[in-house]
């Protein structure tokens, strides 16, 4: 998980990492204002299921393509999943052609900064556990 190289957000991040693990999911955050060199490094060396890209300050289209462009040009990493979400451009949801190009060049998702978290999920392949429920039997009172 990461944010790019020109997003300074740090706070969209920890809640992407609190969800996913809470989720059953297993995170390295690589932070905010991440060097494509050091996203593309770190996914060759840990070789994750996923790499899942938040970007909060409305260049998330423009620094996304660079960097999906990149992944997939690199045979190490060119069938690793690969999602983005967030604010990806500065007029919001607005510029609809921003998410199919994102596709079109690489990203097996997109999801803007209003996305149904269940659906975001799924696409990682994780499920919301169910609450824990303590049988009655378990239950004393002291």
């Amino acid at each position: 998980m990461t944010s790019l190289s020109s997003d300074s957000h740090m706070w969209n991040l920890v809640f992407l990492q609190l969800l996913l693990e809470e989720n059953g999911g297993q995170v390295v955050n690589l932070g905010a204002c991440t060097p494509d060199e050091l996203i593309m490094s770190e996914c060759l060396r840990v070789r994750p299921d996923a790499l899942v890209i938040s970007t909060v300050n409305g260049h998330g289209h423009i620094d996304g393509l660079r960097l999906i462009r990149k992944i997939r040009q690199n045979s190490g990493l060119a069938s690793m999943k690969v999602v983005i979400g967030g604010k990806l451009g500065v007029h919001g949801s607005r510029h609809a052609g921003s998410r199919a190009e994102l596709v079109a060049n690489g990203f097996d998702a997109v999801f803007e900064a209003d996305a149904d978290l269940d659906r975001f999920l799924d696409c990682l392949g994780l499920r919301t556990p169910a609450p824990k429920r303590v049988p009655s039997t378990e239950i004393r009172s002291t």
